[in-house]
């Protein structure tokens, strides 16, 4: 398997000053994007229900007296017979098990899936998801947050102000990626994700892109109650 060359002590200081500098920049780059984001304008929300573990819930519940709310909008196969969810999503959330550090920031962090509540909730407990879980399947709040039935995931925030709910912020894609740990910790390392579509010296590991991810069926062994 190739290696990083060897040098001495003095070049790879040198080359790693080199490096620190643009990471250094980028750091600087994502502050100032955090700052944009801060003044993005937001909009106002109607009244909707969904179902959580005890039944029914209004959105503005959902907050929990908290008034910041970050949700996550977990794909669902609606076939009843499925045996797994969306792998991607189930990998992603399955990192989040200790949340409570938010409180101090005034908000709360909650999945909300297009599946039954029963079924969302079972499968949770399956493959050891430790979240809060809303269901919106007899809701239109995924699909006017850009995550329909049938649709794809998201990322959404949003801000109470008393009874009236806005939203201020939505990603997708390789946004929602920026919010975990995994990935950032895979790419410090030599080798990095070893994705066909990363720029790596000749000779690096690679191998198709997502096949280092975790499935669903992992993240159960791992994590779920028979790991």
């Amino acid at each position: 398997m190739a290696r990083p060359p060897v040098v001495d002590h003095d070049t790879w200081r040198k080359e790693l000053s080199e490096l620190r500098a643009r990471e250094k920049a980028a750091t600087r780059e994502l502050d100032a994007i955090a700052a944009q984001r801060r003044r993005l304008p937001m909009v106002e929300m109607p009244e909707y229900t969904l179902v959580g573990a005890d039944g029914p819930v209004r959105l503005v519940d959902i907050f929990d007296g908290r008034s910041q709310l970050i949700v996550y909008n977990h794909m669902w196969d609606p076939d009843p017979d499925a045996e797994w969810q969306c792998g991607g999503c189930t990998g992603f959330t399955s990192v989040f098990t200790r949340l409570g550090f938010l409180d101090k920031y005034d908000a709360r962090f909650v999945i909300v899936t297009q599946g039954p509540i029963d079924a969302a909730l079972a499968y949770a407990r399956r493959v050891g998801n430790t979240m809060t879980w809303y269901s919106t399947a007899d809701s239109p709040f995924g699909a006017d947050v850009d995550a329909p039935p049938a649709g794809g995931f998201a990322l959404n925030v949003f801000l109470r102000s008393g009874e009236q709910v806005y939203r201020t912020w939505h990603t997708t894609g390789r946004g929602v990626e920026q919010l975990t740990h995994t990935y950032a910790l895979v790419d410090a390392l030599p080798y990095g994700r070893q994705e066909v579509w990363q720029d790596s010296p000749e000779g690096w590991p690679q191998s198709a892109t997502y096949s280092g991810w975790l499935d669903s069926p992992d993240v159960a062994r791992l994590y779920g109650p028979a790991s």
